[in-house]
């Protein structure tokens, strides 16, 4: 137990760029199958295998934890804090869900309490009316920012939105996170999660549109159409 928290006091986190890569289904099934072996082998008293699945979501989990809390320190506080409480209720976990879903959900919990916690008031963009096919545009951006090495201007546009929205952009863009398991981990239903995704999106499009020169805007429709 020492040595994960150790580990964790480094603060070695780092926020996520938007990689897609072939094949992504099978990817995430090995890293399921891996995910259980570590989590038995804790549970069998092998406490260092822990640091395996904290370096494995510790990115994601801080970066969630950002886009909610808008501020470095206290993301790094909330991330560390899931993990504690992920060592603590390990045995708690049946693999009914991925397990990636379950140290989501914790962190996405986590992040609530510590918004009670500061109190903190964010700003609220304005919603522009986008077309469905502005929002496919939105979507071939996020590659083509990714490919070009910009995805700060996404970062950026994130850290706008707020908490919540943010919160699920991120795991619907960085993580791949289907709808479903993204309505376990904020436990609402998946109908309401596909209003409040495409709502973020618009907002997350908007932002997008007033960073970007309007020229790079026109590239992106011209390759969707």
């Amino acid at each position: 137990m020492i040595l994960w928290l150790h580990f964790l006091s480094k603060k070695t986190f780092f926020n996520l760029t938007v990689t897609k890569t072939a094949g992504s289904q099978s990817y995430h099934y090995m890293i399921q199958i891996e995910d259980t072996y570590y989590i038995k082998k804790v549970l069998a008293g092998d406490t260092k295998s822990f640091a395996v699945l904290v370096d494995r979501y510790r990115d994601l989990v801080f970066t969630l934890a950002l886009r909610m809390l808008k501020n470095r320190e206290e993301a790094e506080e909330v991330a560390q804090d899931t993990f504690i409480k992920v060592f603590k209720s390990l045995s708690k976990f049946k693999g009914e869900a991925k397990f990636s879903t379950w140290i989501y959900r914790i962190t996405y919990n986590s992040c609530l309490d510590a918004l009670k916690k500061y109190k903190q008031e964010y700003q609220k963009d304005t919603i522009d009316e986008f077309t469905e096919r502005q929002l496919a545009t939105l979507d071939n951006a996020f590659e083509i920012l990714a490919d070009k090495e910009q995805s700060q201007i996404i970062e950026a546009c994130l850290q706008k939105l707020p908490e919540e929205e943010s919160f699920l952009l991120t795991l619907y863009y960085f993580d791949e996170q289907s709808i479903a398991e993204i309505a376990k981990i904020v436990a609402i239903s998946e109908a309401n999660v596909k209003v409040k995704l495409f709502r973020s999106r618009k907002k997350l499009a908007a932002l997008l549109k007033e960073k970007l020169e309007p020229e790079i805007i026109e590239q992106y429709e011209r390759e969707r159409r």
